[in-house]
């Protein structure tokens, strides 16, 4: 199947957005004109954009404007094949922008009513927890109508708003580069990171007895990975290497150089995290091998955890790991990989 000509520009200028699915809701406000360069800036940086259109919005824009510019097909009605289900149910999209959003969109989402194709994506996705950004656009005199004032107060602590801006007696939509700067501020982007050079080793790692033997652990490299993810969509440049890989092959056990004890040897200005598993440990005694490791590498952060635990063998999903440095050590408690990913990113954030 050939790829869409459109799809080309995915990632051209950044990957904080790769793997996202965003859903772009344009209802019929003169600014839906700029929908189109607001859908393409996800695609620059990565996201998979679907169009939702209202009735009002297709008589300013045709539909096959939208779906050039996404490679997508646009909904514009809703069919027996649920095309809001199909976007909007529980974790089918990570993301509904609603650009414009209309006065009279943002009043079928505060009161339940579901008559259009957007009013039930934003529906669904409300109930389905589905993170929602909606950026304003009418008269100065209806944003300030104290009916869409109650709407905005009682939505605004279940949706997120992007300011719209007060010019020549109207509230107009925020620009598509704002609007693409918040969503990619709640996605984890940092400034302390962008452009930032990361290096993640993770995975297993192999020594060969012989051909056939080897010597190995059982990490899945998860962590590693989520975290790659999570500091890629702050906006780091990261180069992930994945076990296995190759050593030379000896018929004698001998102890092999470990990575992280060189690398201060070879840069000593840069902030070294190294990572720490041990089996069956005390909470002290774990902390004690990891501060014995931070001082043996010269490393900034020890990154510690203990695999031999009944919960995280029967649950791999999960861990529980130790942040130490010099001066402290903080404990994440017992949470999904992906949150633990992020509890670092944050951590790491602090120290750059």
């Amino acid at each position: 199947m050939l790829k869409h000509p459109s799809l080309d520009i995915v990632g051209s200028d950044g990957t904080e957005l790769a793997g996202k699915k965003i859903i772009l809701c344009v209802s019929g406000s003169v600014a839906a004109y700029k929908a189109i360069e607001l859908a393409r800036l996800f695609m620059r940086h990565g996201a998979n954009v679907i169009c939702v259109a209202s009735k009002a919005a297709t008589n300013l824009i045709k539909p096959s404007y939208f779906k050039w510019a996404t490679g997508n097909e646009v909904i514009t009605k809703l069919t027996g094949d649920l095309e809001h289900i199909r976007v909007a149910d529980y974790k089918q999209s990570d993301l509904i922008v609603v650009f414009p959003c209309t006065a009279n969109t943002l009043g079928k989402l505060a009161n339940g009513i579901d008559d259009t194709p957007i009013s039930t994506v934003l529906s669904v996705g409300l109930g389905s927890k589905i993170p929602i950004v909606i950026a304003l656009a009418m008269h100065q005199s209806m944003y300030e109508n104290v009916a869409v004032t109650r709407n905005i107060n009682f939505l605004k602590d279940k949706v997120d708003f992007v300011s719209p801006k007060m010019i020549e007696g109207k509230a107009k939509a925020a620009e598509p580069e704002e609007v693409l700067d918040f969503v990619l501020k709640k996605f984890g982007y940092s400034m302390k990171l962008l452009g930032k050079r990361v290096l993640i080793t993770t995975g297993p790692t192999i020594e060969h007895i012989d051909p056939v033997r080897i010597i190995t652990n059982q990490s899945t490299g998860k962590t590693g990975i989520l975290l790659a993810k999570e500091l890629i969509s702050a906006g780091a440049k990261v180069t992930l290497v994945y076990g296995p890989g190759n050593n030379k092959i000896t018929l004698k056990l001998k102890r092999a150089t470990k990575i992280i004890y060189e690398i201060k040897k070879i840069q000593k200005d840069i902030i070294l995290v190294g990572f720490k598993a041990e089996t069956n440990l005390s909470k002290e005694k774990l902390i004690e091998v990891a501060r014995k490791k931070l001082k043996e590498t010269k490393a900034d952060l020890i990154i510690a955890n203990d695999i031999g635990l009944k919960k995280y063998r029967e649950n791999p999903d999960y861990n529980n790991v130790i942040l130490v440095d010099s001066n402290k050590e903080i404990q994440s408690g017992w949470k999904k990989k992906s949150e633990i990913a992020k509890f670092i990113r944050k951590h790491l954030e602090k120290i750059i």
